[in-house]
């Protein structure tokens, strides 16, 4: 359980997020039954302060809940994190693409407006049209990503897969 703690913790840093956030909600997911944050820092074989700011920054983002109103409640870990991940792709990546699309946009009205007047453009402007239109399809395919719902259990999950793949075949029957 605790390579499979470390391999969340891994995978959640590597998109920016602190490690210990990854291995406490997957401790808390895989046990199944609540903890407290005593609990959690005992398997993880990390100080309770740690586990503390962790939980805080878990319940921030609507990924642990509390079982219990007294001060030493355990925890849980919800298990609907695509809300969690719709909304840091549409925050997140969202601006950074949009960043790149408007230094895009830009860097192309001026190239525009050089060759116009007949000044030497160094850059290629059909490429730079081709990239702002990757930017716009990235910008397009992150839209349809966070609008998604995806389903919490394995057999929803196949059933969504399954009208998805429908949908796909019939589009490809419509072209």
């Amino acid at each position: 359980m605790l390579r499979v703690a470390d391999a969340v913790g891994d995978f959640i840093a590597w998109w920016g997020f602190k490690a210990i956030l990854g291995r406490v909600w997957t401790v808390l997911a895989l046990r199944g039954t609540p903890l407290s944050q005593a609990e959690i820092a005992k398997l993880l074989g990390v100080s309770r302060a740690l586990v503390s700011a962790s939980v805080a920054e878990l319940l921030e983002f609507g990924l642990v809940r509390r079982v219990g109103s007294h001060h030493h409640a355990p925890y849980e870990a919800v298990l609907d994190v695509w809300p969690v991940i719709s909304d840091v792709l549409r925050t997140r990546e969202w601006m950074m693409i949009e960043q790149a699309r408007v230094a895009l946009e830009s860097a192309l009205e001026e190239a525009e407006v050089a060759e116009a007047s007949g000044a030497y453009v160094p850059w290629k402007i059909e490429r730079m049209r081709l990239v702002l239109g990757l930017t716009e399809t990235a910008q397009a395919f992150l839209r349809i990503l966070v609008k998604l719902r995806v389903p919490r259990t394995i057999d929803a999950l196949s059933g969504w897969l399954t009208r998805a793949s429908g949908l796909i075949q019939t589009l490809r029957q419509i072209r």
